[in-house]
């Protein structure tokens, strides 16, 4: 995991008479004649004698979002580089919303590729959406290059906010760091290819990390599942030579107010089994895992930030594959809990490994349960690729779909209609795992699904089958593939379950 060392300076002549930053980095608006200045780039303004924008204009910025123009100082700074980034048009009020300074910010990071040192200004905006952008926007995933192309920028120092004290901004520093290292997390676990990402190496990263935050880990191999009944969990991973896995993570503070359950589907690599996929994109099924990587870096991120609240992360993990030993289609698998479910289609798998892991983590008695996964390719046609569906419990799936907005990851409150629930009925067993249609995909997942939530158990479910991965070009702090989401959405309402109950 590569962080740029981030560290706060004052916005103010001074500072920038001192600085050894290679660029300084400004902030543009989209005015109606050209190019506004925005909030902390005074100080970079009155170098250039009060004609920044005018300067910017004649090179062709704009303040489109995430529009980039360098401009030479020509020794009017010690830096040797202005950097503008686009911020889009205002609010009404005058106001940038922290989402357009974290993709500002990303895309100014990712500018800065090959620069020692940045002093960004940004921050005078909104100091945690400036760093987080900063942060994911330079993340790069070179492990398995031989050749690695240029460094993320090493240092950024940002700009203080006038208002506000410092012992206050140094823990916004403290905790957008904290937040981004997280995301970075589920990124490098997304990105790493599955020869070398499956159940057992996965267990092992996710006991590392629980050790290095003082975590309780447990995980349980092919035959404590079997011991134990968990048949979805097996039935999918049996058809691998590397077995499944159901790991345990567990935060749990002096003083909780809350016990907020997570689970999030761990596949390592889905071929749809013997419902084998199309081999087009199928390279990108090794994102499959997506919700275990954010579940699993969200309860370490809880840790980070000292949330009050026990945060128990439940982690089914598999690897979908077809040969001998695979699941069939006119399989009925029995579950952990004790229902049972027909097989219909070995590629809905997620649902299956998902559902033994809710009904465990409802053993325990949460408060909440939230649960991620990469689940439905219906999910990115009804929402696209940036938009998670979000179901479950009425009220709490709307707290969680607002959050998610709120945080510029994005989701949508979907419903869960009574009619296709008729369509998940079994001639065989309890329920079948897809319904003989391809009507509401996403709905008749979330449909099974609620079948293993507790009664009276508060419950939301995000699919993330496309924001989870970036398969087009870098846009604002999101770079190609693993992305992280949602990370944040889910650090966000924990937050507000400690804040509100």
């Amino acid at each position: 995991m590569t962080v740029p060392k981030l560290a706060l300076s004052e916005n103010s002549e001074g500072a920038l008479a001192k600085t050894r930053a290679d660029v300084v980095v400004v902030g543009t608006l989209q005015g109606e004649d050209g190019p506004v200045l925005a909030s902390g780039a005074s100080v970079a303004d009155g170098a250039f004698d009060g004609k920044l924008a005018e300067v910017l204009a004649t090179l062709g910025a704009s303040g489109k979002a995430e529009e980039i123009v360098k401009l030479p100082t020509l020794g009017k700074l010690t830096a040797s580089v202005v950097l503008a980034v686009g911020l889009g048009k205002a609010e009404a009020d005058g106001t940038v919303t922290a989402e357009r300074v974290r993709r500002a910010a990303g895309a100014a990071a990712r500018a800065l590729a090959g620069t020692d040192r940045a002093f960004v200004t940004l921050s005078a905006l909104d100091l945690a959406a400036a760093v987080e952008g900063v942060a994911l926007g330079a993340y790069v995933f070179t492990a398995y290059r031989s050749e690695p192309g240029d460094a993320p920028v090493a240092k950024v120092d940002f700009a203080s906010p006038e208002a506000g004290a410092a012992k206050d901004h140094k823990a916004t520093l403290k905790a957008a760091t904290a937040t981004a290292e997280a995301v970075i997390i589920a990124r490098d676990l997304i990105n790493t290819p599955p020869n070398d990402l499956y159940p057992a190496s996965f267990a092992d990263r996710a006991q590392k990390l629980a050790e290095a935050n003082g975590l309780e880990f447990e995980v349980l191999d092919e035959k404590a599942l079997k011991r134990k009944g968990f048949g979805g969990i097996l039935g999918v991973g049996g058809g691998s030579a590397r077995q499944p896995r159901l790991v345990r993570v567990a935060y749990k503070p002096a003083k909780a107010a809350k016990k907020v359950a997570l689970v999030g589907k761990g596949i390592t690599f889905d071929s749809g089994g013997i419902s084998i996929k199309p081999a087009a994109n199928m390279d990108h099924m090794t994102s499959d895992m997506s919700g275990a990587a954010g579940v699993l870096a969200s309860v370490v991120l809880a840790a980070k930030l000292k949330q009050p609240l026990e945060v128990v992360a439940h982690i089914p993990l598999a690897e979908n594959l077809p040969s001998a030993t695979s699941y069939r289609p006119g399989d009925v698998l029995s579950m952990y809990g004790g229902k049972t479910v027909e097989v219909l289609n070995t590629d809905a798998e997620g649902r299956l490994v998902l559902a033994d892991a809710m009904v465990r983590a409802a053993e325990e008695n949460p408060d909440y349960l939230i649960e991620t996964s990469t689940l439905t390719g219906a999910q990115v046609v009804a929402l696209g690729n940036r938009t998670a569906g979000i179901m479950g419990s009425d009220e709490f799936r709307d707290r969680v779909a607002k959050i998610a907005q709120e945080t510029g990851e994005g989701g949508w409150a979907m419903p869960l209609p009574e009619e296709l629930r008729g369509d998940l009925d079994s001639r065989l067993a309890d329920l079948a795992n897809v319904t003989g249609h391809r009507w509401g995909g996403m709905l008749a997942a979330g449909i099974f699904l609620r079948e293993f939530v507790a009664e009276g158990l508060p419950w939301a479910h995000i699919d993330i089958a496309g924001p989870s991965f970036n398969t087009g070009g870098p846009w604002g702090y999101t770079g190609k593939g693993g992305t992280g989401v949602p990370v944040r959405t889910i650090s966000a309402v924990l937050a507000d379950i400690a804040a509100q109950g």
